[in-house]
């Protein structure tokens, strides 16, 4: 059981931030995310696309601005559960919340705020045949462990960052790397698109282009993938390893049943702290809406703000919330 004072249901950009606003507070935070690294949406579907409207930073990178978010709640030490789901939330008598995850981890917390951007997101899954049959035995959505593809043989599917960086990555664990891909230009950054083809060049890597997949084959594991390219020739590639890379959609999953008011896939929230119609919940970010909502990151940056301030008294009941700058005492001081 992993006790803290907020559980924090996404660990996208806005769900950072508000360990940080947290901590100001000496308000202990655990965050919990689907995705098998933080970032949400920053790292999994774009992390190379540059952001220009952060404070202080003309443009940023995508992924640079998680990793600064990171080492600035590094301070505050939070706990992190990912690459699961959140599937049940109970509250307790005392009006705190038990949260589960589907693979058991129990978080108890005093404040639950979502923070999952456009909701929990599941992986966008080809329509081949046998794609399902072969989920845990061979096809996996996610790459949560590179260990598990050590002199593998691991077919990739896609063309955005996600296969670009996992392709060039897997090429100096699996065994062999096949990439194939429906077009014959890729949707992720020049760079790693250019390494891809420097690796196909140099023999390091299969690169199969315009082609999609067909199906997929074997007995109790994957052993076969089938596909057909432009020419219209049907062809197979022996694998341990399927991994389609075709983004991910965003769903409310459970959330959708814990008695929140759902507008339109959205949470509505009171804009005076952020809070939801049930007490000690909070939301923040893309997945919330109410009148005037722009879902910028900036936007969210400032709901963590405002919803820490409220939730302090639900973590301290006894104290009386003081106000700080932290021009003035600093980061330390907290």
């Amino acid at each position: 059981m992993i006790s803290t004072d907020i559980c924090i249901i996404g660990a996208g950009p806005v769900g950072l931030f508000a360990v940080f606003e947290a901590g100001l507070l000496k308000m202990r935070c655990h965050l919990i995310d689907t995705l098998p690294q933080v970032g949400g949406q920053l790292s999994e579907i774009y992390p190379q696309k540059p952001i220009y409207d952060i404070p202080g930073y003309p443009e940023i990178k995508a992924q640079e601005l998680v990793e600064r978010l990171m080492e600035q709640i590094a301070p505050f030490d939070p706990g992190f559960t990912l690459g699961e789901r959140v599937e049940t939330l109970v509250k307790q008598d005392d009006g705190s919340f038990l949260v589960g995850t589907n693979d058991g981890t129990m978080i108890h917390c005093q404040v639950v705020v979502i923070a999952g951007g456009l909701g929990c997101f599941e992986p966008r899954k080809p329509d081949i045949e046998g794609l399902i049959d072969f989920e845990g035995k061979g096809v996996e959505y996610m790459v949560k462990n590179p260990e598990t593809f050590r002199n593998k043989q691991v077919i990739l599917a896609g063309g955005g960052d996600s296969a670009l960086d996992w392709t060039i990555f897997l090429s100096d664990v699996a065994k062999r790397v096949t990439l194939i891909h429906r077009g014959d230009t890729f949707r992720g950054a020049p760079d790693s698109a250019e390494k891809v083809h420097e690796l196909a060049n140099n023999g390091k890597i299969d690169l199969i282009l315009q082609s999609n997949l067909l199906s997929i084959s074997g007995t109790e594991q994957l052993r076969e993938v089938f596909f057909i390219g432009r020419d219209q020739v049907k062809r197979s590639v022996e694998t341990d390893f399927l991994i389609p890379l075709f983004g991910l959609s965003p769903k409310l999953g459970p959330i959708a049943d814990w008695g929140l008011n759902i507008e339109k896939s959205a949470i509505q929230v009171n804009t005076f702290d952020y809070s939801t119609n049930v007490d000690r919940i909070y939301a923040i970010g893309d997945i919330n809406t109410y009148p005037g909502k722009l879902k910028l990151i900036l936007c969210g940056f400032h709901e963590a703000a405002i919803m820490v301030q409220s939730a302090f008294k639900y973590v301290y009941p006894d104290q009386k919330l003081s106000f700080k700058y932290t021009t003035v005492y600093g980061v330390n001081a907290f």
